[in-house]
């Protein structure tokens, strides 16, 4: 039988500021689901760093934005919550055909979801991230409830709310063994890292009950400029997963500016409910 983490250690010692940690970072068990909406391609494309980065259009001109919440339980750094708002995106100096890329996803090598955001509830994580891979990381502040209906997070920066995300579990199953790819910039540099996973998820295309709630956030007020569409097009969670985070590669030089909301230096907090509402 193959071994899903064997080769993965002993791992690659590295130090970001005065914290060390080894690469690969190892996730074992997690919280993990996914909401996707459509928003105005033309907004979503002003986000991105580079030109050669496509927008998934799925019709007309509306490309997909999604925003990904973790709840990961036991990782190689220790447990922390995340938060991605991710545009999916085609590295390609063409402009790919509509919808396809949705179905395929990482099948196509250029493939990957562009990270807009991405807080998190501790430093070590904020600090490797952003030293590593550039990923958007900031510190804040989330509220997992998981029950048998549903998964929800609220996420908020000292007490101001950025979102509230809640995915109905529904959808047909399927076993997830592609890998998950990112797109950030570290030092003008667009990096593409790909992220081995395994699992089982299931997929609800127009789900009903499931939504993202904005708050007042100045990230909030950012994503309402997009046109965001009223009802979602697709939700996903995962009854299992496991992955594996290794540092990335760099695919173009002199790219743009992909910083995000920075935050403060401190540690945040995250809050795990299994009761429900």
């Amino acid at each position: 039988m193959k071994v899903f983490f064997k080769g993965s250690r002993p791992g690659k010692k590295v130090k970001v500021g005065r914290r060390e940690f080894d690469l690969p970072i190892l996730y074992f068990r997690d919280d993990a689901f996914a909401i996707f909406y459509t928003a105005d391609v033309e907004k979503v494309r002003t986000l991105l760093p580079s030109d050669k980065l496509n927008p998934v259009v799925m019709w007309g001109k509306r490309a997909l934005l999604g925003v990904a919440c973790f709840n990961y339980i036991d990782t190689s750094i220790g447990p922390y919550g995340e938060v991605g708002v991710v545009v999916p995106a085609v590295y390609s100096k063409r402009k790919p055909l509509k919808l396809i890329p949705s179905l395929r996803e990482t099948k196509n090598p250029n493939f990957g979801m562009v990270v807009l955001h991405l807080p998190v509830t501790n430093m070590i994580a904020r600090d490797g991230g952003r030293g590593i891979w550039g990923y958007t990381k900031f510190v804040s502040e989330m509220k997992f409830d998981v029950t048998p209906e549903y998964m929800e997070c609220r996420l908020s920066e000292k007490k101001k709310h950025i979102l509230t995300v809640r995915v109905v579990r529904q959808g047909m199953m399927v076993r997830h063994k592609r890998p998950l790819s990112t797109f950030s910039v570290l030092d003008r540099k667009l990096i593409q890292t790909t992220i081995p996973q395994l699992g089982f998820a299931r997929n609800c295309f127009f789900p009903k009950g499931s939504f993202l709630k904005l708050g007042d956030h100045q990230i909030a007020k950012e994503l309402k400029k997009l046109n965001i569409s009223k009802k979602p097009v697709l939700s996903r969670y995962y009854l299992e997963r496991s992955g594996i985070l290794p540092a990335g590669k760099v695919i173009e030089k002199n790219v743009g500016d992909l910083s995000g909301h920075k935050g403060e230096n401190r540690e945040g907090e995250l809050i795990v409910e299994y009761l429900g509402k």
